[in-house]
């Protein structure tokens, strides 16, 4: 039986921070509001001429180091983004072209704050079937590039950033299970409505609109479904579980996933107050970050899971 597992985990963010001091002087907000609603204090914003791909191989060569794996060993390119640099080509063979890969499949996913899981799950399927031996999976997002900043209802809640994975084949279970689902009648709750036709965009504006209350209630409800949903499949209990690593959308959110699992704060990792919601970036964003400072240790059992646009929502059970 093949499985795959976590080989090396790597992150990125930009220098730049945007505090909500620095948004009161934008939009009409307060640091006291945002903290309140969302448990957001700053976010990381790309720099002139930075852009998605940048972000991604910094993240990509992190985790490539850690796993000790050279360009040349990839097989797979999977890249979660909503943000990419160009309409085509993928981001994903952009990336492939700065890590000196040649001949690796290469493609991005498109399925917004779900977009690394899904990704993820793509990829552990395609180790598990022998096609290949070693992939690179990757979250990343200049979520900036599409956000109204006078609209404080959105600007305030999103970052840019990059997390990366690099899964292997292993005789030994890494990947427990992933669980992923969409419901699309849900497509105008959160979401870009523009439409590029003859070089501009028509049908409305490429900035980020969002129905709060109803992005707020669904996603409570299906991660807490999605949570029961891949600890049955597993046999496993909420006992079971080590560490959640979840979407970081929403401190309020996080909160009511980690009290359906009975877990404690302590075992959730948290980044929502430094980074906001970095969409596809967020969840191995957050795994890296729990690998490097030692929270997160081999043999534990991790759960990931992140709800986004579309709707799409999604978790994964891992043994590390």
């Amino acid at each position: 039986m093949i499985y795959s597992r976590i080989a090396g985990t790597g992150s990125y963010l930009p220098e730049k921070i945007l505090y909500n001091t620095d948004l009161e002087k934008m939009v009409a907000t307060t640091d006291a509001w945002i903290m309140e609603r969302t448990g957001i204090r700053q976010r990381h914003i790309v720099a002139e001429g930075e852009g998605t791909c940048d972000m991604a191989e910094h993240a990509a060569r992190r985790a490539m180091e850690m796993a000790n794996c050279r360009p040349e060993d990839i097989d797979l390119i999977i890249l979660g983004t909503t943000t990419p640099d160009k309409i085509y080509p993928s981001t994903a063979c952009l990336l492939q072209a700065r890590l000196g890969n040649s001949g690796a499949a290469a493609f991005d996913v498109q399925a917004v704050c779900s977009g690394f899981l899904f990704a993820f799950s793509i990829a552990d399927k395609f180790i598990r079937s022998g096609t290949v031996k070693r992939a690179l999976v990757v979250g990343a997002e200049t979520y900036s590039r599409i956000l109204d900043w006078s609209d404080r209802n959105t600007c305030v809640l999103f970052g840019d950033g990059a997390g990366a994975v690099i899964l292997e084949a292993s005789e030994e279970a890494g990947v427990l299970s992933t669980h992923l689902h969409a419901d699309g009648k849900y497509n105008e709750a959160l979401c870009v409505p523009g439409t590029v036709s003859g070089g501009k965009i028509v049908n409305g504006d490429g900035f980020t609109k969002m129905h709060g209350t109803e992005v707020f209630k669904f996603a409570v409800n299906a991660l807490s479904s999605v949570v029961d949903e891949a600890l049955s499949a597993n046999n496993l209990q909420d006992s079971d579980i080590d560490w959640l690593v979840p979407h970081q959308a929403n401190i309020r959110i996080i909160n009511a996933t980690a009290k359906k699992l009975k877990l404690p704060m302590e075992k959730v990792i948290v980044t929502v107050p430094e980074h906001g919601n970095t969409s596809a970036a967020s969840v191995p964003l957050a795994l890296d970050i729990g690998v490097r400072d030692g929270r997160i240790q081999r043999g534990q059992t991790l759960l990931l899971e992140a709800i986004g646009g579309g709707f799409t929502w999604g978790a994964a059970l891992v043994k590390y």
